[in-house]
């Protein structure tokens, strides 16, 4: 248990166990926007606490706020700094529209390269989300919100996410899927909410082990741990676990239509039967919605019945109160929270925080930018600012703000990729779908009952306009044909709750790729994803660009980066490959055999997987890999002390440029347990302008250099690690030693 401030304690003491319940089981806003809601206590003068979703912004029902880049393309940039950034700017957006708590950052590997919620989280490698996710955090915190790190843990698919057992073993844990969260504790993480499905065997809100003996006893976390919604599982199990806060707390009559945790089809009014296609399959990854309010009565008559300790609603609801004290809310003047929405600064001081400010929508712009990944560069980058440009796509008309399902946001403005590239280019720019639109996909798609408020479309920046003719693939080879370059955007499609059936790009883009390369002069492709791709005309074009979702600002942080404005310094945190060769392409790891979900590669996923001597695959694009505008060299590697190396960079372009240079460890080869061939140690994104040469100093992560024992903990073997500084996984410019002794410790 955790020990509660004066303030607390007093409040605790002062409560009715009537009261306490009140604030361990959430139950509808008044206000209607918050996804989660706790009524307070009026009489003691605690006040209500609302939870709203994240992570690419503030989702509050009938409301808009700054739609950032994709977790993903934050990662991509290799500078937890920029995630600090954004963390801060969405708990400034949350506080103006009075929400306590951000259901935000999303903490899971990228497993699974076809998982459907890919887009929310960071990276395949541990230590890129971990620091991407403390950093996050960090920002959160700063500005007195709760961030709520999720989901933990083993959560890496959605398909069956409500019934599938992450089978995996506790190293594999520990040296990978526990690292971002413990990282967020760390750093201060206020709330850690439970993942939907088992861990060997054993649903992760009952998880005793993992939520009380590791995340609270061995870390020492002191917030308070939330339910997915809908996702306890019991009223003494969940309690006993160290589950504090269940939500909603209040369940839909007849469910979501779904398959119940037994398997029966739900009764209700909305049995899904009108459901067909991709919405049916969504419904599969929807939790059972007639449980509720499990910590309600039930709760009470297991604290009568002795099966849960009185002394465990107590802790629960310290924990909450101390999250509340922490963030302002026990102080007298804590209900003022709200602000305007169109405030000129960036909120810092303001406790009532701040929307859409010129702040916010310039960093929106600066991570979309920053992350964007220059994969391929025959010469044709960066365009002449006089091209006469063909922008082609069946979606060039809007902005990829992001995925379906809980982290959508409805900004208040945001710039199309052909707004964006008429707006920056000095010739002449032609626009052709080429072909039908791409839909988007969302999880509510499947819940037509779901009463949204309706907002109109968020105000666009003037731009072209678009053929009102059907789109035809011939007409965009003829548009390209006829200009100096053609630039050609795709999209996939994803949406929480469903995976993605291929890593093709949906309909006929592919098609239109190939039939526009073979007329136009010269092509580049922008490709918007959630993660991997196959790209099968990557040797037809010219250039070819990663985009990731760039939200509100699209069009303008493409055209920048594709023009030269900005060089081009994102880095892939994910590996892309054919789609038969990831580790998961086994059925019984991956959707899972009999709702089980075996993680038999245990450390090696991603690059860990495509470095093994027993894997003849080569990735198409390896983890960290990403071109520049500017030409980098590395020169005078160094061993500064045994947690620290040294490199100098030098830029020999005429044109400046940004690095990211990246530290791998090589283990001893001498060592008794299977490592990784190469653990990502350290990184450092650092400007170098034209013809200048930077020192770069990086600290290597202790968890990179040593490997979890069940019998020691964690251990670092004795022997010679090579610490290799790179640009990729692959590419590799030099290289350090340093000696361990026996007895070295993490």
């Amino acid at each position: 248990m955790t020990d509660g401030s004066g303030r607390v304690e007093e409040l605790l003491a002062s409560m009715t166990r009537e009261e306490k319940l009140r604030l361990v089981s959430g139950r509808g806003d008044p206000a209607g926007t918050a996804t989660g809601y706790l009524p307070g206590v009026e009489r003691l003068d605690v006040p209500p606490f609302r939870l709203v979703d994240g992570p690419l912004g503030v989702r509050a029902e009938g409301e808009r706020a700054t739609a950032f880049p994709a977790s993903i393309a934050v990662a991509a940039t290799f500078d937890p700094d920029l995630a600090r950034e954004k963390g801060a700017a969405m708990a400034r957006e949350a506080r103006a529209l009075e929400q306590d708590a951000l259901l935000a950052p999303g903490a899971n590997l990228i497993r699974v390269p076809h998982c459907g919620r890919n887009f929310e989280y960071y990276s395949e490698e541990p230590l890129l989300a971990a620091e991407t996710t403390a950093g996050a955090v960090d920002g959160i915190r700063d500005e007195d919100v709760v961030a709520t790190v999720k989901h933990y843990v083993a959560n890496n698919q959605e398909t069956d996410r409500v019934r599938v057992s992450s089978e995996v073993d506790e190293r594999t844990l520990r040296e990978l899927y526990l690292r971002p969260f413990r990282a967020a504790v760390e750093a201060g993480t206020g709330s850690v909410m439970t993942a939907y499905n088992r861990v060997n065997g054993t649903y992760m809100s009952d998880h005793d082990r993992l939520v009380d003996d590791v995340l609270k006893g061995e870390w020492g976390f002191d917030g308070y741990v939330v339910s997915d919604w809908y996702g306890t599982e019991s009223t003494v199990g969940a309690a006993n676990a160290g589950l504090d806060l269940e939500m909603p707390g209040v369940a839909i009559e007849g469910g979501f239509g779904g398959v119940g945790d037994d398997g029966d089809e739900g009764d209700g009014s909305f049995d899904g039967a009108d459901l067909e296609g991709e919405a049916a399959e969504i419904m599969g990854g929807l939790p059972d919605g007639t449980t509720g309010d499990l910590f309600g009565d039930p709760l009470a008559d297991a604290i009568d019945a002795g099966e849960v300790p009185a002394e465990r609603l107590d802790d629960m609801v310290r924990r909450i109160l101390g999250q509340l004290e922490r963030i302002g809310r026990l102080e007298n003047d804590a209900d003022d929270r709200s602000a305007g929405s169109d405030g000129d600064g960036d909120g810092d001081g303001d406790d009532a925080g701040a929307i859409d400010t010129p702040a916010h929508r310039d960093l929106a712009e600066r991570i979309a930018a920053r992350g964007t990944v220059l994969l391929e560069n025959d010469g044709v980058l960066p365009l002449e600012d006089g091209a006469d440009v063909a922008v082609v796509g069946p979606n060039v008309h809007e902005a990829k703000l992001g995925g379906g399902g809980s982290s959508e946001t409805t900004p208040f403005r945001s710039t199309s990729p052909a707004a964006g590239m008429e707006s920056r280019a000095d010739g002449a720019v032609t626009v052709a779908r080429g072909c039908e639109p791409i839909p988007d996909l969302s999880l509510f798609d499947a819940l037509p009952f779901v009463d949204s408020e309706e907002l109109d479309e968020p105000e666009a920046d003037a731009g072209i306009g678009i053929d009102a003719a059907d789109p035809d693939i011939d007409a965009a080879v003829r548009t390209a044909g006829d200009a100096d370059v053609a630039v050609v955007f795709v999209r996939d499609r994803t949406t929480e709750g469903k995976d993605r059936d291929s890593l093709r790009l949906p309909s006929r883009q592919d098609e239109l790729v190939e039939a526009v390369a073979g007329a136009a002069a010269e092509t580049v492709v922008v490709v918007q994803s959630s993660g991997p791709v196959e790209l099968p005309w990557r040797e037809d074009v010219d250039a070819v660009i990663e985009a990731w979702y760039p939200g509100q600002a699209d069009g303008a942080a493409v055209a920048s980066v594709l023009y030269g404005d900005r060089d081009p310094s994102g880095r892939l945190p994910v590996t892309f490959a054919p789609e038969g060769t990831y580790p998961t392409a086994d059925e019984r790891r991956y959707p899972g055999i009999d709702d089980e979900a075996h993680y038999e590669e245990g450390l090696f996923v991603g690059y860990r997987h495509f470095d093994r001597d027993s894997v003849d695959a080569e990735p198409t694009y390896p983890f960290g890999h990403g071109r520049s505008y500017a030409d980098f060299a590395y020169r005078d590697p160094a061993v500064v002390d045994d947690r620290t190396v040294r490199v100098t960079v030098e830029n020999g372009a005429d044109r400046d440029g940004r690095e990211v240079v990246q530290a791998y460890v090589r283990p001893p080869e001498s060592t008794a347990v299977e490592r990784p061939t190469r653990e990502l140690a350290g990184f450092e994104s650092v400007p170098v302008p034209a013809g200048e040469t930077r020192t770069v100093e990086i600290d290597l992560a202790d968890r990179a250099l040593g490997r979890y024992d069940a019998a020691d903990g964690w251990v670092i073997d004795s022997g010679t690690y090579t610490v290799e500084l790179a640009r990729s996984a692959r590419d590799v410019r030099k290289t350090v030693d340093i000696e361990f002794e026996d007895g070295a410790t993490p």
